[in-house]
């Protein structure tokens, strides 16, 4: 473990972490804590402290806790198209096969267990689920998977400074496109009850605003 966090051990926020000894243990921590609405970043240390995050921090986070068990600190961006924020997850591998953590405001974009034998397939567990509040499904991307590790001059699990640049510095990976246009163009419209269930217990003020210009006819 870097340096940077390791100066923490003798902190409680360090024995939380290390309590924290499964993806799905990380992954029912962040179950337990509100979905931020905050427009800023909170460094993995802060998200600790504070139990509020949001998918960025979420996802930060994840990676953070999954890199002290002995995995490599992997993130990978859901893309959208513009009506919809996009969407990060922690990667984790076993047995050759993908897995994901993640921290959403919908109910269907979390936790992957690890039976995916390639990264599409794992991003495409997600696409029936990827939809904004009026029900449009909304995943059209991929970039990743980014390795956190590059980053570590900027601190990023112990500090917010550098969170602004480590998220520009994503954009320069590249993106996957999942489905064509005319795929686009024919997409169904999520039926009440699933859009009923991934909204359960969701964050109001942390959904994506859709105003006139944005929504979907």
């Amino acid at each position: 473990m870097p340096n940077n966090l390791a100066s923490q051990r003798i902190s409680p926020e360090w024995k939380l972490l290390e309590s924290l000894n499964s993806p799905l243990q990380i992954q029912t921590f962040l179950n337990a804590i509100p979905y931020s609405e905050d427009e800023f970043y909170r460094c993995p240390l802060r998200v600790l402290r504070e139990r509020k995050a949001h998918c960025f921090d979420g996802a930060l986070f994840a990676a953070m806790a999954l890199r002290r068990l002995g995995y490599p600190p992997l993130i990978l961006e859901l893309i959208p198209n513009a009506h919809d924020d996009d969407h990060l997850l922690a990667l984790f591998k076993q047995r050759q096969h993908w897995g994901a953590v993640a921290q959403s405001n919908f109910t269907g974009l979390r936790y992957r267990e690890p039976v995916y034998r390639s990264l599409r397939e794992l991003v495409m567990s997600y696409f029936e689920d990827f939809f904004n509040s009026a029900g449009e499904k909304t995943l059209v991307a991929y970039r990743g998977p980014i390795n956190l590790k590059v980053f570590d001059r900027l601190d990023w699990m112990v500090s917010d400074t550098g969170l602004e640049t480590l998220s520009t510095g994503m954009d320069r990976y590249r993106v996957h496109p999942l489905i064509t246009a005319e795929m686009i163009t024919g997409l169904a419209a999520v039926d009440g009850r699933s859009l009923q269930a991934g909204l359960l217990g969701s964050n109001a003020a942390g959904l994506f605003k859709l105003d006139k210009k944005n929504r979907p006819a």
